[in-house]
C-alpha cells in the first residue's frame, strides 16, 4: 500500500466534512444586518434565547427581514421570512414562543414556535392566526359574520410569562394564550365612522392544540362584533 494513500483519504474526508453544508456555522446571509433596534430585541425568561431580528434593504422599498434565535452558539431561523420586523412574547418556562408579525399598515399575523430538541421550531403547519380565524368563522353565532375587508389583526393579549393574572384569570402556568381579533369594512354608513370587528377574543389551550371562548369572555365578544364608531 502506499504509505501516503491513507493520510490522503483522510484528508480529502476532513474537506469533506468542512464543506458540509450540515456542519457549517448557522446564523444569517452576510448581506443581512442585525438591527439596532432595541425594541426588536427580546430575551426568554430564562435567559436561555435571544431573539436576534436581521434586516437586508435592496432599494426600492424592498426590504426583507429574518428572524434568529440564539441560544449559546446555535442559532435557528424562525420562518417565514417577512417584510417587517416583529414583536415576540414567550411563556413563562420559556418553552414557547409566539410572533406577532405585521403584514401591512394596521394588520399582523401570529406564528407559533415551541422548543424542539433544544431549538425553536414552528409549532403549527399555518399561522396561528390562520387557526384563530377559522375558529372564529366556525362558531355558530359568528359563521355569518361578514369578511373583513382591512385592517384585519390578530394580537396576542399580554401576560403569557404571568398566565394573566393580570387579567384576573386564575390559569394554569404556561398552558394558554388569549388571542384577540380585530378588523374593519370598507363600506358602512355615512354617519359611521368605522365599522367592523372590535377585539372579539379566544383562548388556544398550549396542550391540546384547540381554542375556546371562556365565558368570562362572552359579554365582551357579543359587543365586539357590533363595534362601530359614529361621526
Amino acid at each position: 500500500m502506499n504509505a501516503f494513500s491513507r493520510p490522503a483519504r483522510w484528508l480529502a474526508l476532513a474537506l469533506t466534512l468542512v464543506a458540509s453544508p450540515a456542519l457549517a456555522a448557522s446564523g444569517p446571509p452576510p448581506d443581512y444586518i442585525l438591527t439596532n433596534n432595541a425594541g426588536l430585541a427580546f430575551t426568554s425568561p430564562d435567559g436561555a434565547t435571544r431573539i436576534e431580528q436581521y434586516m437586508k434593504d435592496d432599494g426600492d422599498w424592498d426590504v426583507k427581514w429574518q428572524v434568529w434565535a440564539r441560544r449559546g452558539e446555535q442559532m435557528t431561523e424562525l420562518k417565514p421570512e417577512q417584510g417587517y420586523g416583529a414583536g415576540f412574547r414567550f411563556t413563562g418556562d420559556s418553552q414557547w414562543l409566539v410572533r406577532m408579525q405585521k403584514t401591512g399598515s394596521g394588520e399582523q399575523d401570529l406564528y407559533l414556535y415551541h422548543v424542539e430538541k433544544g431549538a425553536f421550531a414552528s409549532a403549527t403547519k399555518k399561522p396561528l392566526s390562520n387557526l384563530a380565524w377559522a375558529y372564529f368563522y366556525g362558531r355558530p353565532e359568528t359563521k355569518r359574520f361578514a369578511k373583513l375587508d382591512f385592517h384585519i389583526s390578530a394580537n396576542l393579549m399580554e401576560g403569557t410569562e404571568e398566565a394573566y393574572r393580570s387579567l384576573g384569570m386564575d390559569w394554569p402556568n404556561n398552558r394558554y394564550l388569549v388571542i384577540s381579533l380585530s378588523g374593519e369594512y370598507d363600506n358602512h354608513p355615512k354617519n359611521v365612522a368605522m365599522k367592523g370587528l372590535g377585539g372579539w377574543r379566544c383562548r388556544y389551550d398550549l396542550e391540546t392544540g384547540k381554542f375556546d371562548v371562556p365565558a368570562m369572555f362572552a359579554k365582551a365578544n357579543a359587543e365586539a362584533l357590533k363595534w362601530e364608531i359614529r361621526r
